[in-house]
């Protein structure tokens, strides 16, 4: 039987590994809102129904309700990892999926996983766990879906480097938020349930502030609706039902080329804030479309263009009827209003032809329909001159249709006495299908005509008349006439949907290309360069693109190249720029010029203007390659002011990371600075006026303390010095063989005020090789990590100094018996003005000491590092340099 249990097993082992994880995100709009708490509670739950569950990792940051509902959970033991001589914990993936639970939980999904794990981020081992069957409930922040970076970045001037990608959370199963008010999660943070005091008053002077909060708390909620909305309309078309189902409004604007389809889409604008609603413009194309004068087509594009600025989404759709494609459109998006415009055509119009406006709202069924009569605003008129759109050559056209008609009489004559008279309309009827295939509705029905009058008079008896004798001959050329019309009708029609089709999945096509691009660009230059480019090779022009940098218009980029623009075209891009509008070659304004400019518009900004020109004289632009050009410009202006707003981000980190280093240098010198010129000027003053006073011990003592005050603010002075000489790279390295056990030897007689509390032991192995270094330098690096020991440390314990070298390098360590560093300061203690913050007094010092080290032992082309002891508490500071330093000839030849 036990092999039959092991097929069994087996199969059950398939049938899990075969079966994809359910993923649970417990979304927040910040930390400290309870999501790891709802995450909790939500796998207690669980656990009573009888299932699985284990805690794959949690952090509870102190919480002790958040604590309290670990108990009672398995917990899988972290994985030890080791990186920069720190050990990290990181969650034990191939424990839990040995464990093979029914349900993990699993922390914070944005973490960025320790060097040397399986996968770089935390939302990769949860993809494994899921593929592997294993249902995982986890937690995320708004501000980590990558999507919503920017919008997090600007709202709160902090760019978060750990994100998840929105396919993640699309792929959920459920999204659940955890929402409190702004006023409850800072009254939280006081009450130090978040963070811990000084974290916590931190982050209300700057993340957590209520406009802050609110504004993140929006994201989440729209997130999470976005989600739901998804899932509904996912819902309805796996299970075929139609709509609307009015959960959430959507409203719908129908776009045309009338006068007055601006003003509808502005009113649908007003309707869909008041419902607080996402709305669409939506224009259907059919081949009537491939009709329209060119001012219609404009107007089409500025309504969908306007529509897009509104905050609308903009969408073509091709097909044959337009209150088909419009209630198809709107049953799959789930549309609950629709706007249209009011019909003026006569009543005769709508008998014979029918009317979009009463087939809509008869059968829109639920869907609401909005029958707006709208104020016809005028086109416009366009400040550009636009070149004729290219027309096909009339005499071309019907001396083709007549070369068609000609080729099929003289093919039906040949072939006459073959097949018969009953086949030579088949003939026609081919050449009527190839003229409307080839040059549209008009010539196909002239064709049509032709085809005709030339099967009457050369086939149908009695030939070479017009007159018909046979009754059934009547009838034949009847079909016939009616069959040519309407082929020639179908084909006509089939011939302009092709046509709209091509031409939009040319233009896609671009537009994708170009916004591909835009979005690869990694810095201003490639952007630029490829809106050059790309408006180039499309338009058949020469285009140069000019920004403004402060000082006024600057030439950033062209294609083919340019050095320079000459007076007049600058003169035109000036007036484009400031005035908004065209100027140059074509345009109302400064025609003279040599170049057309355009300015590029963002919203109410106007960052650049881009020049087009070419040899050929003329206008420069059809109506086509306008509409095509304003495309293309609407995304490079996005993308131009998408970089200028990263600009502007780094700009205001910079300035509060300045002001933060302005801040630590004058509180530095108000304190550390300070203090040891009173204990100076009291000295001097009590030997000045109580000299007599004082026996000659106590007199010493004063000096003695004047001396070693000086000492300590000449130390302070000199690394203020030496920060600023790094900072500037005014640091001259000057490189001579060094003895390493006589810079150790002149670094402790400097500092043997300092080390006088402390026991201190000098470890020099023997035959150490010469380094070639800086002396001075070296000195001061090691000057300041024994004042660093001797600070931090206290009275009575061991300093150690060790200089070792093997075949890879030297390396120098100071060791102490302090305290050790602190988890996550290791890399922070090298940071300028840094100092601990876990002491209850302020020790003396500027916090640049360390900061100056590092960057000395890199100028001289070594690594500095921080590690705690392992046999006890302490620090090791270790310098290492590589042994190309080394050199081994000096110490021989000195020996000689």
């Amino acid at each position: 039987m036990s092999p039959v249990i092991g097929d069994d097993m087996e199969i059950m082992d398939v049938e899990a590994t075969a079966r994809r994880g359910r993923l649970k995100v417990v979304l927040g709009a910040a930390p400290g809102v309870g999501k790891t708490y709802e995450m909790l509670l939500a796998g207690k739950r669980r656990q009573k129904d009888g299932v699985d569950v284990v805690v794959g990792v949690v952090e509870t940051h102190g919480r002790a309700e958040t604590a309290a509902l670990v108990d009672g959970l398995e917990i899988v033991p972290r994985r030890k990892v080791g990186h920069a001589g720190h050990e990290l914990d990181e969650m034990d993936l191939d424990a839990i999926l040995a464990r093979r639970p029914q349900l993990v939980l699993v922390d914070e999904l944005a973490h960025t996983n320790a060097p040397g794990s399986r996968h770089p981020k935390r939302w990769l081992d949860v993809e494994e766990l899921l593929k592997a069957g294993i249902d995982v409930f986890t937690t995320v922040n708004i501000q980590h879906v990558e999507s919503l970076n920017d919008v997090v970045a600007r709202i709160t001037r902090v760019r978060v480097r750990e994100t998840v990608p929105d396919a993640v959370l699309d792929r959920a199963d459920d999204i659940e938020i955890v929402d409190i008010s702004p006023d409850d999660l800072i009254e939280r943070l006081r009450e130090g349930k978040v963070y811990v005091p000084a974290q916590a008053q931190r982050a209300l002077n700057h993340y957590f502030s209520p406009g802050n909060l609110t504004a993140l708390r929006e994201l989440a909620l729209r997130r999470t609706a976005q989600r739901v909305d998804e899932q509904l309309l996912d819902h309805m078309r796996s299970h075929a039902i139609r709509g609307p189902w009015a959960a959430g409004e959507r409203v719908l604007v129908c776009v045309s080329e009338d006068p007055r389809c601006p003003s509808l889409i502005r009113y649908t604008k007003r309707l869909a804030d008041q419902l607080h609603a996402p709305w669409t413009a939506l224009y259907v194309e059919t081949a009537r479309s491939h009709s329209l004068s060119e001012d219609e087509r404009d107007r089409i594009a500025d309504c969908l263009r306007l529509a897009g600025e509104l905050g609308g989404e903009q969408a073509t759709v091709p097909g044959r009827g337009v209150v088909d494609e419009v209630l198809s459109f709107s049953t799959a998006n789930n549309v609950t209003q629709i706007v249209i415009g009011k019909s003026d055509r006569p009543r005769w119009f709508e008998v014979m032809h029918g009317s979009v406006v009463h087939d809509l709202v008869r059968r829109a069924g639920p869907i609401s329909v909005h029958v707006v009569a709208g104020e016809e605003t005028g086109q416009k008129q366009k400040p550009v001159k636009a070149a004729a759109p290219v027309r096909p050559d009339p005499i071309r056209t019907y001396a083709g249709v007549t070369l068609a008609v000609g080729i099929a009489l003289g093919a039906g004559k040949l072939i006459e006495p073959v097949v018969g008279l009953e086949t030579i309309d088949l003939v026609f009827l081919m050449a009527v299908v190839s003229v409307a295939v080839t040059f549209g509705l008009v010539p196909s029905l002239v064709a049509s005509l032709a085809a005709s009058l030339c099967y009457n008079f050369f086939f149908l008896p009695p030939l070479y008349t017009f007159t018909i004798a046979a009754p059934a001959n009547i009838a034949a050329f009847g079909f016939f006439l009616v069959i040519a019309l309407v082929v020639s009708n179908l084909a006509a029609k089939v011939r302009s949907e092709v046509l709209i089709a091509r031409n939009r999945a040319r233009t896609t096509e671009a537009l994708y290309s170009f916004s591909r691009k835009v979005s690869a660009a990694g810095t201003l230059d490639d952007l630029l360069w490829a809106t050059a480019y790309q408006m180039a090779s499309m338009l058949k022009l020469d285009v140069v693109v000019l920004l403004d940098e402060g000082g006024g218009l600057q030439l950033k980029s062209s294609y083919p190249p340019e050095d320079e623009l000459d007076e007049a075209d600058l003169g035109a891009a000036k007036w484009a720029f400031e005035a908004r509008t065209p100027a140059g070659r074509g345009a109302d304004t400064l025609p003279g010029a040599k170049r057309l400019f355009l300015p590029l518009r963002t919203g109410d900004k106007v960052p650049g203007v881009v020049g087009l020109t070419r040899t050929k004289p003329g206008p420069l632009l059809t109506p086509d390659g306008r509409r095509l050009l304003e495309a293309l410009m609407d995304q490079a202006a996005i993308a131009v002011e998408r970089f200028g707003l990263a600009h502007d981000m780094d700009a205001a980190r910079l300035a509060a990371e300045t002001e933060r280093l302005r801040s630590s240098l004058l509180a530095s010198l108000s304190h550390d600075l300070k203090t040891p010129l009173a204990s100076i000027l009291g000295a001097v003053t009590s030997l000045r006026q109580y000299n007599d006073l004082f026996d000659s011990k106590a007199r010493d003592e004063l000096a003695a303390t004047i001396e070693e005050e000086t000492e300590r603010l000449s130390r302070f002075v000199a690394n203020l010095l030496d920060m600023t000489r790094l900072d500037s790279g005014a640091i001259v390295v000057e490189r001579a063989p060094v003895d390493v056990g006589e810079v150790i030897a002149s670094a402790l007689r400097r500092t043997e005020r300092v080390l006088a509390g402390h026991r201190t032991q000098i470890d020099i192995q023997d035959g150490l090789p010469f380094l070639s270094a800086d002396a001075v330098m070296l000195e001061q690096v090691l000057v300041n990590l024994l004042d660093n020991a001797a600070k931090y440390t206290p009275a009575g314990t061991l300093i150690a100094i060790q200089a070792k070298h093997d075949d890879a390098g030297m390396a120098l360590r100071v060791i102490d018996e302090g305290p050790g560093i602190p988890d996550g300061e290791a890399e922070k203690i090298f940071e300028k003005f840094h100092r601990f913050q876990e002491r209850d007094h302020r020790l003396a010092g500027t916090g640049l000491g360390l900061a100056i080290c590092r960057g000395f032992v890199e100028t001289l082309g070594g690594t500095i590092n921080v590690e705690n002891r392992a046999d006890r508490s302490g620090a090791i500071f270790t310098v290492r340099f590589p042994a190309s330093l080394f050199l081994p000839s000096v110490r021989g030849e000195a020996a000689e």
